[in-house]
C-alpha cells in the first residue's frame, strides 16, 4: 500500500528551539569569557594591549596620520618623530570602577598603547603639527623639499 501525505513546511515562529539555541550560545559565550575577565583586566596577557586604528596618506606636500583615540585627554597622548619613524603612544584610563555591580560586557579597551609608523618619505621634523579633536588625532608631517615631486622641463635640441 502506498500512502501519499502532503508535505507541510514547519513555521519558524512555531519552533521554540531556536530561541533556546540563541540562549545556549549566549550562555556558552559567558561561560568562556567569565573565568578570564578578571585575569585579562589585571594584565595584558590575553589582550596584548590595544592599538588605535590608523590612517596614513600623502599628498604632494604632506604626509598625514590620523589615529582614533576617543575618550582620551590631550595630555595622555604622546607623539614623537625619530629617524623617519613616527610613534604615537599613550594610556587610556578606566573611567569608573564597578566594584558593587556585576559586569555583563566590557568591550572598551583601557591601558597603554603604542603605534609606530615608518614614514615612506623624508619630512621636515621642525614643522610637524599634531591636532586632537573629537577623538581623532591628526599628525601633519610636511615633506622635505627633496621628497616633493618636481616638474622637469624637457628641452628640444
Amino acid at each position: 500500500m502506498n500512502y501519499l501525505t502532503r508535505l507541510t513546511r514547519p513555521e519558524v515562529a512555531n519552533w521554540p528551539v531556536l530561541g533556546r539555541l540563541t540562549n545556549l550560545r549566549d550562555e556558552l559565550d559567558r561561560l568562556f569569557e567569565s573565568p578570564f575577565d578578571e585575569l585579562a583586566r589585571g594584565s595584558q596577557l590575553f589582550s596584548g594591549g590595544w592599538a588605535p586604528a590608523l590612517d596614513v596618506y600623502e599628498d604632494k606636500d604632506n604626509l598625514t596620520v590620523k589615529a582614533e583615540v576617543p575618550g582620551m585627554k590631550r595630555e595622555d597622548i604622546e607623539v614623537s618623530l625619530h629617524d623617519g619613524t613616527l610613534t604615537i603612544s599613550g594610556e587610556r584610563k578606566s573611567e569608573t570602577k564597578h566594584e558593587d555591580s556585576e559586569v555583563y560586557r566590557s568591550e572598551r579597551f583601557v591601558g597603554k598603547f603604542q603605534r609606530t609608523v615608518t614614514l615612506p618619505t623624508p619630512v621636515k621634523s621642525d614643522a610637524v603639527k599634531a591636532n586632537y579633536k573629537d577623538g581623532i588625532l591628526t599628525v601633519t608631517l610636511p615633506k622635505a623639499e627633496e621628497a616633493k615631486p618636481k616638474q622637469i622641463d624637457v628641452n628640444v635640441s
